[in-house]
């Protein structure tokens, strides 16, 4: 118990000294093992258009060239069609991104 404490100890004393992009950069590698679920909702006004679940992570994409950040994340996730958090037969994962520019849109795959 006490070496549990102590490692845990030097752990968050490692963790303080490092720049906050590379505890997010620690954060994410940890997240990426252990996994997520997510869910992302997109709307229309006040009306819920279509929602992804499963999804793993929403990542920011980059410039070939220039590794520049674009204003769009994208990701994959089942396209939840009847909206009840499950992926039911004939839900498959897709690929899409949602836009960050001041006409909002999330670009995916088709599903059929």
């Amino acid at each position: 118990m006490r070496r549990t404490i102590l490692a845990l100890g030097a752990a968050l004393a490692l963790a303080s000294g490092c720049t906050q992009e590379s505890q997010n950069q620690i954060g994410r590698s940890i997240q990426n093992w252990t996994g997520t679920s997510g869910v992302l909702d997109v709307y229309a006004g006040e009306k819920l258009a279509m929602r992804f679940i499963q999804i793993d992570k929403l990542s920011t994409a980059l410039g070939t060239g220039d590794a520049v950040p674009r204003p769009y994340r994208f990701g994959y996730g089942v396209l939840d069609a009847n909206q009840n958090y499950q992926a039911d037969p004939g839900e498959r994962k897709l690929y899409f991104e949602v836009s960050d520019y001041s006409t909002p849109y999330v670009f995916y795959e088709s599903p059929r």
